[in-house]
């Protein structure tokens, strides 16, 4: 099937912006102060001894020529070898990736029963206790950020009542408390964009002919008023999970949940170069490929919509 020029020009376009942001941080990391080489041999190591390994490492060459290097192993999916681990890198970053991945679904799926519910209550109930109420709780959980709100449910729920775990990921109950951070604060805003969104569409004709048909309310708002309203939704979750694949660094930090969030976090403290770098190109890719999910979706909800334009 041949490719239309305009779908060219954004794979190309996402190309670039991979490339770019991957390039850009591999400048910065390498400007940081600091040597990987103290770090792994300590400061009182021998000269010939911190020659000789950053010599092993590759990190006596040139930056272009490093840059150059690893470029051609990303189109290798070679990532080279960790300075701090010796493990090789893309085996490092798949299984921490995974952590990821299964955090960012939960939060996600939390997010969801309570976001959706909550904006369509606070739409039907415009100006109402219910309004008021679903507005109260959303503001309240774009007001409390992740370290706060992370370190509170853990006082309660794993100190005070000892129900879950209070981090790490030994045990299945220890992703409830990491998933409920991250997916009250997208719940909160998916309630305000859900409220917004179907008030715009609840007043419209093509709703009152519905009625008419004969249809019961409810089938009215979800299979017509929700469905019309669903655009800025997926907007605002395709975002988010855009940056809860690029690991919640925060949250991982807090719960030690050990993804990607936590894994670049200390990478950086170790300047273990290849390792940053290819977490930076994963995370770039993972942000392409969430918007252009998001772009297959809209046409699929709206037929309007032509992605060949």
């Amino acid at each position: 099937m041949a490719i239309s020029a305009n779908t060219a020009t954004r794979i190309a376009t996402a190309g670039v912006v991979v490339i770019g942001v991957s390039s850009i941080v591999f400048m910065l990391i390498h400007l940081v102060p600091g040597d990987p080489v103290e770090v792994m041999l300590g400061e009182y190591a021998s000269n010939a001894d911190r020659s000789a390994l950053r010599t092993a490492l590759g990190l006596n060459q040139p930056l272009l020529e490093q840059w150059l290097l690893f470029l051609k192993g990303a189109v290798q999916l070679d990532f080279g070898t960790s300075l701090f681990t010796g493990r090789p890198v893309a085996e490092l970053i798949a299984s921490h990736f995974a952590m990821t991945v299964v955090l960012a679904a939960a939060a996600l799926a939390v997010a969801l029963a309570i976001g959706l519910p909550l904006g369509i209550i606070a739409a039907l109930h415009q100006g109402r206790a219910w309004d008021a109420l679903a507005s109260t709780l959303a503001v309240l959980g774009m007001a409390v950020p992740n370290f706060v709100l992370g370190p509170v449910l853990i006082i309660v729920f794993a100190v005070k009542l000892e129900w879950l775990p209070s981090g790490g990921a030994a045990h299945p109950a220890a992703l409830v408390l990491p998933a409920a951070t991250l997916g009250i604060s997208l719940a909160a805003v998916l309630t305000r964009m859900v409220r917004a969104a179907l008030l715009d569409v609840l007043d419209e004709f093509y709703l009152t002919a519905a009625r008419a048909r004969g249809l019961t309310e409810f089938s009215v708002i979800v299979s017509h008023a929700c469905r019309n309203a669903a655009l800025p939704v997926i907007t605002i979750i395709g975002l988010q999970l855009g940056a809860l694949l690029g690991g919640a660094v925060i949250t991982e930090i807090v719960f030690g949940w050990p993804g990607v969030g936590q894994l670049v976090v200390e990478s950086i403290h170790r300047r273990d170069y290849p390792v940053v770098q290819a977490c930076v190109l994963l995370i770039s890719i993972s942000y392409v490929f969430i918007n252009t999910l998001t772009d297959i979706t809209y046409a699929k909800l709206d037929p309007r919509i032509n992605l060949d334009r």
